[in-house]
């Protein structure tokens, strides 16, 4: 592409697509940085502080080498206001609404998700996705790494503890949301099976606020070896490509995504075998991304197309758009299903047999 002689809507239109590009390469510098704040403890420093943090008192409160303190740690703080993460007014630096879900005390914390997903293993298969695209391997994580993500994580003790927590954050933080506003989801059932269900941080949440409901967590051995269950809450080891235990309800939070649409009509007919008809209540409850272009919230969109590609890096999944559930539901035998979009970037799909 030749420039023009004389500065026009055409030269403009080439500097203008050099910005475009030079923002889409630097972007990682946003997720970086956010990181960076959490391993240094910024958000619960400032929160900690219960005022507005000058930029001197937080650099006094850091635990960092001071030579790199006022300059380097203000041009820190500005990419993380200008993103969101902070505010600052002329008294100093203060959490948003967003920051203050990465303080390490926060209930409903995602700092464990931001450390997970941008730990070096995960980060890795990123460089080999051009290298994926021509060879045989089944995932780019394997590329990178010489097995899949979850025999990985079965042989690393720590990926494992991160990936657990991070699923954990995140499981914390969109149950509460259902159990606040979709109680509606659970109500009748006397029993649920979570399937997927890792170190039982959603069947926990579900045991807590209906104790009449009998919840069976039920995952691959590893995982759940040496938890232990209460009243109402109890662990499974088994595989899911075999079997899984009967319940009325079959839970599957954040599982189908991680798994192609043949892996996915599997896992649904194992499912469709564990719970009864639908007149006497059976049904499998999937949390996950529907994808959705039509609210005209592009940047929930963008996200959602993120996960999508990340579901490629990582594991042999994908999200998925209405259509594409459904015929995930008819091809493994149910006969209806219900969308309600009450969880942010994640829907509640009620499937009927």
């Amino acid at each position: 592409m030749a420039l023009p002689n004389k500065i026009g809507d055409e030269t403009n239109e080439v500097l203008a697509s050099q910005a475009h590009i030079a923002n889409h390469v630097l972007n990682y510098i946003n997720s970086m940085s956010l990181k960076c704040a959490i391993q240094l403890g910024i958000p619960d420093i400032i929160h900690s502080h219960g005022r507005p943090m000058t930029p001197s008192d937080l650099v006094n409160a850091l635990p960092i080498n001071k030579s790199k303190g006022h300059d380097c740690i203000y041009r820190l703080m500005r990419i993380l206001i200008h993103a969101g993460f902070f505010t600052q007014g002329e008294d100093g630096y203060l959490l948003t609404p967003t920051s203050r879900l990465l303080l390490k005390n926060e209930p409903l914390s995602l700092a464990p998700f931001v450390q997970a997903q941008l730990d070096p293993i995960l980060m890795d298969p990123w460089h080999s996705l051009g290298e994926w695209f021509a060879n045989g391997d089944s995932t780019p994580f394997a590329t990178a790494h010489g097995k899949p993500l979850f025999e990985y994580a079965g042989d690393d003790p720590r990926l494992n503890r991160l990936f657990n927590e991070a699923m954990g954050s995140d499981a914390r933080l969109i149950m509460s949301v259902l159990i606040k506003n979709g109680k509606g989801v659970f109500e009748g059932l006397k029993s649920l099976v979570d399937v997927g269900g890792g170190i039982g941080t959603v069947a926990k949440a579900i045991s807590n606020a209906f104790p009449e409901l009998k919840c069976s967590v039920f995952d691959l051995p590893h995982v759940v070896e040496g938890l232990e269950g209460g009243k109402n809450l109890s662990y499974i080891g088994g595989d899911m490509f075999k079997s899984v235990p009967s319940a009325d309800a079959i839970l599957l939070k954040w599982i189908l995504h991680d798994w192609s649409d043949e892996d996915c009509v599997k896992i649904l007919k194992k499912c469709k075998e564990a719970i009864p008809s639908k007149e006497n209540g059976g049904k499998v409850i999937v949390i996950d991304i529907v994808i959705d272009n039509q609210k005209g919230d592009n940047k929930s969109f963008e996200t959602q197309l993120f996960s999508d590609v990340l579901m490629m890096v990582h594991v042999s999944g994908k999200e998925r758009n209405e259509q594409e559930w459904a015929k995930l539901f008819s091809d493994a035998g149910f006969s209806d299903y219900k969308i309600s979009p009450m969880l942010g970037l994640r829907s509640v799909i009620e499937v009927y047999p």
